[in-house]
This record gives C-alpha cells, structure tokens and sequence, in this order.
C-alpha cells in the first residue's frame, strides 16, 4: 500500500505548526510536502523589531528545512487548485510550474495587505507583512532622517522628518513605538540644523489605540506613546495621499514622505478560487478544521472561518495565536482522517497579550492580569522566547546588544520602493526586475506602485515607474545611453524591445489581459462599498474547483498607470495574523496550461532593472572594442 501524500499550503503560524506535529505523528509513514514561497517561517511579533534596528533579519527567520527534517520543502506560490483531481499547481521562484498531488491538502495561505479605496495609498504608501517591507522601512526611515538633517529649509526638513502610520492595531502601534524610539537616538547623535525634530502619527478610524486588545492594555500603550511624542489621533484616518503628503478625514494636511499602512490584513485570495462557502473571504470549516463535503481538503489559520466553540455563533479572529493552535488542532484531525487517532474540535483558552513597545516599556495582560512597565516588559521578551520554534539564542542576544551599545543606523540600499508595493499579494517576497509575472499578481505593481510615484527619498521620484525617480534628475538614475547609465532598449545590453524574444508581451495578447476583482469588504473602522465585481472569464474561479489561477481583487484607485496589480495572486503567506491587500486591479492571469513564454516581461511601466542586475555587454566610450564586443 503507497503512502498517504500530505500537501500543506503555507508555512506561517498555522501551516509550520501543522507541518511540524505532522512529522512527529506520522513517524515517516506519510510523505509530507510543505509548499511556501520562502524557505523560512516568519515570527511576525517580532518585525518591527527588524524595522527598528533592534534584531537582524535572520533572527525572526526559522528555517524550515533546518527545523523540519522530515518535510519535503517545495518553493513556490499555489496559484490554482483542482479539487477533484487532488492536484495543486504552483509556480517556482523563476518562474517555473508544477504540480503536486495529494491525498490530504491543508490550506494555511495566510493573509495579505488590506487595502481601502483611498485615492493615492496604493502609491503612496507601504505595508508591513514581510520581511523586505521591514527592510525597505528601516532603509527608508534612516534616509529621510539623514536628509532632513542634511537640508536648511524648514519646510523640507519637516517633511522628511514626519512619519505617519495608519492603523492603531497591534503591528501599528509596535512600529510607531518602535520608530519614535528610532528615530530620536539618530537625532541625539546627528542633530538637524533647522533644530527640529522627528515627528511620529499615528492614526486610526477607532476610538482608541488597539481597538481589539483589553481596554487597560489600550491605556498603557497609548500613554507610552504620548510620553515618546507620538502624536496619537483617534477617530482620524488618510482621506487622500499624495507625493508630498496626506490629506487626513479632519480636512488638515500633513506634509510627508513616509506612509506606512498597518490598517489590517485579509485572507489570501487562493481559496477565493475554488469557489466553496466562504465567510468574509474565510473559508467556512466545521469545528475539526474540515472543510464540509470535502473530507480530504483542511483549511487553518487566516484563510479558515474556524466556529468559536466558546462563543457560539462567532469565528475565531485572525491571530497568531489561533493560527498556531489551528496547526496543532489541524494536524492531529489529518492523522485521524488516515484512521490513526481520534479526530479533536477545536477549542481555546484566551492566554492574553503581549505587545512590545521598546526599550523596558511594554503592556501585557498575561492569564488576564495586566502589566505594564519593566515587568510587562520582561514578560513579554520571555513569551516571545518561549513562543519562538528556532533562533532563541540569537534573537536573546541581540537584546543584550542593543541594551549596552547603540543601534547601527545604516542604509543597505537592498530592497527598493517598487520591490516591496502595498498592493503585494507575496508581501514575503520582494519583486525583481524582469521577474516573470505569474497569475496576474505581481503585473499591477508596476503600475499602482509606478504611476503616481513613491515619496522622493532618494530611490523614488514622481510618476516613475514603480517609484524610481526620474532619470537624468537630482538624486535619480543617470538617463539611459548617458554615462553610466542604462543601455537603451534594443541596444547591446539593453532591455528587449516589445514584443522581441525575452520582450514584454504585448497588450491583449494570451497572458496579458487583466482580471477584474471587486473592492474588499473590511478595514479598520471603516468598509469598502459596492459589489464584488465580475472576474474576466479567463480569470474567474470554477465552481468544480479546476485549476485556476486566483485573481486579485480590482477597486478604485486613483493615477494607475497599469491595470494589472502586484504581488501573485495566490501563496502562502506565512503570517497567521497579518492580512493581504484589499480592492486593487488584478494583473494578467495565467491558465495553469499557459508555456512559459521566453521570458515574458511586466508591463511596459515596469522599472528598468536595477543595480542588482547585470546590464549586460561592456561597451568603451573610446571606440575600441573590448574582448566579447560583436
């Protein structure tokens, strides 16, 4: 008799728990292959830590081959699922595809970006779901300080010295904390000559800070914020943004170049494909965290509307929290689903929360008794320690650094404004210039994240493609065929023209239409009108559950320069608590049979590549030719 084949979709909170006591149940009696985009779990609590400059990357990054010895580890976004034939497809890092078969299949995709119909965030603003979001805002946040240092006009200095963060939930309010904290020791060392100092905001739609959390934790973090100088406006959210800064719901306008969206997550749009009953884009599962009429597909974490037992009639919310024990809860009902144990509901006990909010402050309400202070602090670290599946030591080490020896507050230049847009639906991976587009998810980037721009910092210009800024302009790339600039197109070591071999594929062309969505429902206190709306025919999900590619949601936005959007359409996620983006036009959407093309491009608005990436033929500026010159 051949083995029982086990395919676990996504490796956050949920999907790694699952992947993890399935090992150790199955004693190497089930082949169990885990599919992410990434080769590492991501500790999501502790990322603002990343952006801060308190840990390093690699410290919230566990292996999963180095921690799972017994799963098989496949590279990859699941981009469309047959239900009936018991396959999943996806695509590799390079573009690649293949397909896996299984006997049992867990969904654990995680959660996106939520992006509200707001004029300019799309452009505008950034996320933080991953690891090259926190990066980019540690890289960008250290810029802008350094230039507002550097300027003498008052009114520049303050713009660049103005960070404003949307969403007061748990991520939010850490990376407010966290910044201010940031900020004030670069400025302690290198002080502005205007004598001005950082200016930290945070906003929510909510009444107060950390809506969802207990009420006395909600006093104790926004009490450390005010004491940090974080001004803290409740009741108040973005009503537009622009290039040089947003328009808030009070009608004043606060001059920016740096907006971070944390306004909530929500369910990656892969199970939005297989057309199966959904709760607000969750997937509806019985208390064993079985889908119902499907006895061998399980779904966990984010993407599952999992009944709370405790309160009847609710759903367990989309937390770390739930998302681990779904994992436990989940991998123990597979097991009994192949007739070895008893299947379990799924049932928990609040243990409270922790959030940090740097140096010895923080608010915890461990077993309900709240703490604040140097205990709530010292409680928390222990939790995050204790909760972490690798790296303990290293990540210990790191605090007892940053306690005893200032924080290196250095640019890295790695991850750049259109490597990372809001409208992502792989906030863990960072696009790459030329990077085949796949599903209709990473196309829109070049547009929402390019047309209008991001904020000029240095790596983004006005209306530039994916936020670089103009070349041939101050602080921009040199212009093309100019010295030490980027070949032209269709030049020895340029870019290929449209439509050449390795060339953009053109518009309307098989591959190249885009697919529709309709807005997202949610946001932080305020909802997203209108319907969902139709889905392309090459795009729309199958009732029957045939592969297809999943499409992003389509809403308003404002100055797109593409119709596509960014990011793949479906992965996992690997957060358990954070979400994807909201209403964004979908991008090209490719059936699971499409060839890959010789190197389908994005759109023609994609930013040229990099300096990551070779330009090609070396040619002399003397008329000589070199060795290798045609």
């Amino acid at each position: 008799m051949s083995r029982p084949r086990i395919v676990i979709v996504g490796a956050g909170f949920a999907g790694y728990r699952t992947a993890r006591t399935l090992s150790r149940l199955t004693r190497h009696q089930a082949d169990i292959t885990l599919l992410n985009p990434t080769d590492y779990f991501l500790y999501l609590p502790l990322l603002p830590q990343v952006a801060a400059g308190i840990l390093e990357p690699r410290r919230v990054s566990v292996s999963l081959s180095g921690t799972l010895p017994h799963v098989r580890l496949v590279l990859g976004e699941a981009d469309g699922i047959d239900l009936d034939g018991r396959t999943v497809h996806y695509t590799g890092p390079e573009g690649g595809e293949g397909t896996l078969a299984y006997d049992r299949l867990v969904l654990a995709a995680g959660s996106v970006n939520k992006l509200l119909p707001i004029p300019g965030v799309a452009e505008h603003a950034h996320g933080f779901r991953g690891l090259p979001e926190a990066l980019y805002l540690r890289d960008h946040v250290t810029r802008q300080v350094e230039l507002a240092a550097a300027a003498d006009d008052r009114a520049e200095c303050a713009a660049r010295c103005t960070f404003v963060v949307v969403g007061a939930g748990y991520t939010g309010t850490e990376v407010a904390a966290h910044g201010a904290m940031y900020t004030d020791a670069q400025v302690r060392r290198h002080p502005m000559r205007t004598g001005m100092r950082p200016r930290w905001m945070l906003l929510d739609v909510a009444p107060r800070v950390m809506p969802e959390m207990d009420e006395r934790l909600s006093r104790t973090a926004e009490r450390v914020l005010r004491q940090r100088g974080v001004d803290v406006r409740m009741g108040t959210s973005v009503k537009e943004a622009t290039h040089d800064g947003v328009v808030l719901t009070d009608g004043s306008t606060v001059d920016t170049r740096t907006l971070v969206w944390c306004v909530g997550v929500r369910p990656d749009p892969l199970v939005e494909s297989l057309g199966l009953p959904m709760e607000r884009g969750r997937l509806l599962v019985d208390p064993h965290l079985q889908v119902p009429g499907r006895p061998e597909l399980f779904a966990c974490g984010d993407v599952a509307a999992v009944p709370d037992l405790n309160q009847p009639g609710q759903y367990t919310p989309m937390t770390a929290q739930h998302a681990w024990r779904h994992g436990k809860v989940c991998a123990h009902n597979v097991v009994a689903s192949l007739g070895r144990g008893q299947r379990r509901a799924y049932r928990h006990r609040d243990m409270g929360f922790v959030v940090d909010l740097g140096g010895a402050k923080a608010a915890a309400n461990p077993l309900g008794l709240p703490m604040s202070g140097p205990a709530a602090g010292a409680v928390t670290r222990g939790y995050h320690l204790a909760a972490m599946p690798g790296n303990r030591v290293r990540v210990a080490a790191d605090w007892l650094l940053d306690a005893v020896l200032p924080r290196q507050a250095v640019q890295l230049g790695l991850v750049r404004s259109w490597s990372v847009p809001l409208e992502s639906s792989s906030p863990e991976v960072a696009r790459v210039p030329g990077r085949p587009e796949q599903s209709g998810k990473d196309a829109g980037t070049a547009g929402s994240a390019g047309t209008a721009g991001k904020h000029a910092d240095g790596d983004e210009g006005k209306k530039q493609p994916g936020g670089e800024p103009a070349k041939g302009q101050p602080g921009g790339e040199p212009g093309k065929n100019q010295p030490g600039g980027e070949p032209g197109k269709n030049q020895p070591g340029g870019e290929p023209g449209k439509n050449q071999p390795g060339g953009e594929p053109a518009k309307n062309q098989p591959g190249g239409e885009p697919a529709e969505r309709g807005p997202d429902a949610a946001s932080a206190g305020s909802r997203s009108h209108g319907e969902r709306a139709k889905r392309s025919q090459s795009g729309s999900p199958r009732a029957s559950g045939k592969p297809r590619r999943a499409v992003e949601a389509a809403g308003p936005r404002s100055a797109r320069g593409g119709s596509g959007k960014p990011g793949k359409s479906s992965r996992a996620s690997g957060t358990g608590s954070a979400g994807k983006r909201p209403t964004a036009p979908s991008g090209p959407s490719r059936s699971a049979g499409q060839p890959a093309d010789p190197g389908p491009e994005p759109p023609a608005h994609q930013p040229p590549p990099g300096p990551d990436i070779a330009p090609g033929p070396v040619r002399r500026t003397d008329g000589r030719a070199v060795e290798g010159d045609s």
